[in-house]
């Protein structure tokens, strides 16, 4: 009993040697008590400066997971402020970042955000817990693309400054660590991985450094987190000897303080040399009691015999045996005996392993030249095709057609047949409901169903019901009640002077002293040549109860119908010349404005097609423009640079990028699909370096260019690329790979042509799921530097991301399938889409295709004429051109008027002005001016009028 104390006393004493001096030196226990501004650690507080002018990048990665609860939540911030105690934080010493994780990764600030120590605590104090899932892979993977890049501040390899991660877990990670995690540690970096609670060792060994004692760290809670922090101050702050000196360790470099140590990997020893390892022959060293052979493995050994025997149950003796029959071979199904040895052998559709004893089921649908088109289902020397559910086999045996159960079963339905995966169902139109037998349908009274409210009458529709007045009234603004209608309102009732309504109409009134004509709308004064003030210049004649001025002979009457002129045949006659009239004698003839011809009627004008009249040379379409023309191209074509042919708009020249997923949730099928549907849209172009141009990324959890705008300047290279493009396989950081497109494939650098060439820039994204990062920012910034982006979405995509990637209208950019076998549609719209964007960019399509002799500015059919003071130059062409403007309208009858007055004569004989005189013209034209601005005053108010009548009249 005294031997067995004595033994475990000085077991325990060696295990606590053996323990490293940093652990033996944890402390006991952790003050209680803490002020809101005293956070600084007993320890921490003797050693703050120990890390002074230390380099370092360092990245916290932190488990935001919702199995970390508030408070331990709280314990991991409180672990972090105590390890910034004794860090030398500044931008020439040691860079602190910060990463949380959940299901995403949130990134909390980079290397480069905060120059001291109080700014980062600050930013710990503002964390906000995630509290969903735990993909460690995936914040790993984002730490090494992205936290240690020089852009997010990290210092560049050339300067040796170390890298440092630093991961607090609390469970175990739903994506795969231990790739990604080597992958980092494999490019420099220096990983200490946290594990609390119920971690699985393994995985933190996974993540960690090695040695792993050194780097690997597993406490029962979060308030146990503080024990570590004088062995983080000791790793993080010594100096380590292994990477100062040129150490030599064949295996494993361990410091020391003030040195170093070499040890060796499991089953080798260290040489007398103290660097190298060999392997441990434990066979010489001891007595093994084999009977025959001792074979040395890492770290033990076992016992073998020569062929013909085998080793007895003690595991050292040799026996011999008849293989087959000693049940010792091993055989999954049979054993077949040999000379001085055994064969195995497997029975029908089984096929013998690479280890010659066990078999395995042969997969005849293992390989891909099946044919199935649903499922492929093995057999036991064979396969044979199964269609999902909703779908029978056809007489092939291997594709698959949707049942038509509606066609199959003629269900009777009233109005339409809806398939389903297992049947079918009946459906009504819009407003008909079904009826209880499932087939046939009724109308429904949405007026007897429902509370209507409306004060008349009630009107069903397909799907809800409308109020309607009864004759007389007119809907009002709640579209429930009526009013009784206003018809002097609604209507142009044309009455002179006022309206009076009746109960169905309206009827016009005079003033005192006017009676109604019968016209019913107009009034005439009574006697008004007797009573006087008529106005006539010449003569007034009674007519009835009205009068009429009549003029002298060689005199008309003026539109006023009191005023008289000189006769004018153009103006006495109703010429109906669409320009201009000329009197000529006793009559007049029509003249057109320059630029324009006299039609065959004499009086109508038609615009001289310069197309016809010149030797245009355009290829398929001219078109007048002014004195001269442009040639312009049907739709599909764009104008060559001579301005008169057609080239094809695929012809026309574009910078083409495509950004490819490669994510393994694609899968090689499909990704041999998007190859095909890439080649289909080279093959709609014309490539060369004068021509399209076309760049192709692939992008995973990585973006790789496959090639640039530059790398080809044929179609075949091109598509021969595609063709070998190696499928990547792993995460999808479509964020990632649109920042790439816009940073690096539209630079000079890789061949796009500058803006100034005002060359198309044109980005085709495809994906076909969730992004792991965000693709705002980056195609945000693509559109606003004029790149037009498309968006093909496939599958599980999301149609937010869509959205945000493509360009605006998105019902022109986005495109979404929900298999692979639409992608053929998908491909023709954005050849067309592609097109139009051609066409739109082609400057050259309204270029004058030729110049021809300048002429003054020729007025369209629809266009007003105005009086320009270059139609000055010569007074009497301008007096025959715009005589219309002196004798036809309104303002050239006030302008006569004027004159008239300003006449000291006063003779009507001599009341013509002088057309040519400066002052007249300049009057003419702001006579005009003003009138048109009435005119156009009065169209907006009858515009207004109109649609006030339009609202009132739609409920009717």
């Amino acid at each position: 009993m005294e031997k067995m104390l004595v033994g475990c006393f000085l077991l325990l004493l060696g295990h606590t040697l053996l323990l490293p001096a940093e652990a033996r030196q944890w402390p006991r226990a952790r003050s209680v008590s803490r002020g809101r501004h005293s956070r600084t650690h007993p320890q921490t507080a003797l050693l703050e400066s120990s890390c002074e002018n230390k380099r370092a990048d360092l990245v916290f990665i932190i488990d935001s997971s919702r199995s970390v609860n508030a408070h331990d939540y709280a314990k991991v911030k409180e672990f972090l402020v105590d390890i910034l105690q004794f860090l030398d934080i500044g931008p020439d010493v040691t860079r602190v970042g910060l990463l949380q994780y959940g299901s995403t990764v949130k990134r909390e600030f980079s290397l480069k955000t905060f120059k001291r120590r109080s700014e980062v605590e600050r930013a710990v104090a503002r964390m906000r817990h995630l509290s969903t899932g735990t993909m460690t892979g995936l914040a790993i993977q984002y730490a090494l693309n992205i936290a240690f890049s020089e852009a997010e501040g990290a210092r560049p390899l050339r300067e040796h400054v170390p890298r440092v991660i630093m991961i607090v877990t609390d469970g175990r990670p739903q994506d795969s660590v231990a790739e990604v995690a080597a992958k980092a540690r494999d490019t420099g970096i220096l990983i200490f991985a946290i594990g609390v609670g119920q971690v699985d060792l393994n995985t933190l060994k996974a993540i960690g450094s090695e040695p792993h004692e050194d780097h690997v760290f597993l406490v029962a809670n979060f308030s146990q987190m503080e024990s570590l922090i004088s062995v983080f101050q000791n790793k993080l702050c010594m100096a380590h000897m292994c990477s100062l000196l040129e150490h030599n360790c064949a295996h494993f470099c361990i410091n020391t303080p003030g040195s170093y140590v070499c040890r060796c990997k499991q089953g080798y020893i260290l040489n007398a040399d103290q660097t190298t390892c060999r392997i441990q022959d434990l066979c010489a060293a001891e007595d093994h009691g084999c009977e025959q052979l001792c074979v040395n493995l890492l770290g033990s050994f076992v016992c073998q015999c020569y062929s013909g025997y085998a080793l007895a149950e003690d595991g050292k003796r040799c026996v011999a045996v008849d293989y087959c029959a000693s049940g010792n071979h091993g055989c999954e199904h049979e054993c077949v005996n040999a000379e001085g040895s055994y064969a195995c052998r497997c029975p029908k559709g089984f096929s013998l392993n690479a280890d010659k004893k066990t078999c395995t089921k042969i997969d005849y649908c293992a390989s891909p030249n099946h044919g199935c088109q649903h499922e492929c289902v093995s057999t036991d020397d064979s396969y044979a095709c199964r269609c999902l559910k909703g779908f029978s086999l056809n007489p092939d045996q291997k594709t698959c057609r949707r049942i038509n159960y509606c066609a199959l079963r003629k269900p009777g339905c009233e109005h339409e047949c809806v398939n389903t995966e297992e049947g079918y169902y009946c459906r009504c139109r819009p407003g008909f409901r079904l009826g209880p037998d499932g087939k046939t349908c009724s109308r429904v009274d949405h007026c007897a169903e429902q509370a209507h409210g409306c004060e008349q009458l009630c009107l069903n529709t397909d799907t809800s019901f409308l109020c309607q007045c009864s004759e007389g009234f007119v809907i009002n603004e709640d579209l429930k009640t009526c009013s009784r209608a206003d018809y002097c309102l609604l209507s142009d009732h044309g009455c002179e002077h006022s309206c009076v309504n009746t109960d169905r109409s309206f009827a016009c009134r005079c003033p005192e002293g006017h009676a109604l004509r019968s016209d019913g709308k107009t009034c005439a004064k009574l006697d008004a040549c007797a009573l006087g003030g008529h106005g006539c210049e010449h003569s007034c004649v009674s007519s009835g109860d009205s009068f009429v001025c009549e003029c002298m002979e060689g005199y008309l009457l003026r539109e006023d119908g009191k005023t008289c002129r000189r006769k004018d045949v153009c103006q006495a006659v109703d010429h109906g010349c669409e320009h201009m009239c000329v009197n000529s004698g006793e009559s007049y003839s029509c003249r057109c404005l320059e630029g324009f011809r006299l039609a065959e009627d004499g009086k109508r004008c038609r615009r001289k097609d310069i197309c016809r009249s010149a030797h245009h040379g355009c290829e398929h379409i001219c078109v007048p423009r002014g004195d001269s023309y442009v040639c312009k191209c049907s739709e599909g074509f764009i104008l060559a640079e001579d301005g008169r042919r057609c080239k094809r708009c695929s012809e026309g020249p574009i910078d083409l990028v495509f950004v490819i997923d490669g994510s393994k949730s694609l899968g090689e099928d499909n990704f041999e699909i998007v190859k095909q549907f890439v080649t289909g849209i080279i093959d709609s172009l014309v490539v060369s370096p004068k021509a399209a141009r076309v760049g192709l990324l692939q992008y995973s959890t990585q973006v790789r260019p496959e090639f640039a705008l530059s790398s080809f300047g044929s179609a075949r290279d091109m598509k021969k690329a595609v063709a070998t493009m190696k499928y990547m396989g792993k995460g999808s950081m479509t964020g990632l790979a649109l920042r790439h497109m816009f940073e690096r494939s539209f630079t000079p650098a890789e061949g796009a042509r500058p803006l100034s060439a005002r060359v198309p820039r044109v980005a085709i994204v495809f994906t076909d799921g969730r992004a792991q990062d965000d693709v705002a920012e980056w195609a945000g910034k693509a559109k606003a530097n004029g790149i037009t982006v498309y968006a093909v979405g496939v599958g599980k995509a999301i149609e937010e991301e869509l959205q945000e990637i493509a360009s605006k209208p998105t019902d022109r950019h986005l495109f979404y399938a929900e298999d692979f076998s639409t992608m053929g549609e998908i491909s023709e719209k954005l050849k067309q889409g592609i097109c139009e964007a051609l066409e739109a960019s082609d400057g050259s399509q309204d270029s004058p295709a030729g110049e021809l002799p300048k002429r003054g500015h020729q007025p369209t059919e629809s266009e007003p004429v105005t009086i320009n003071i270059q139609d000055l130059l010569s007074c009497s062409n301008f007096a025959v051109q715009h005589r219309y403007l002196f004798e036809e309208d309104s303002l050239s009858r006030s302008a006569q008027k004027l004159f008239h007055s300003t006449n000291p004569s006063g003779s009507p004989l001599e009341d013509k002005p002088d057309e040519c005189k400066c002052e007249n013209l300049l009057m003419f034209q702001n006579l005009a001016n003003e009138e048109v601005r009435k005119l156009t005053q009065r169209l907006e108010e009858m515009t207004q009028r109109m649609e006030a009548l339009e609202n009132r009249l739609r409920y009717r």
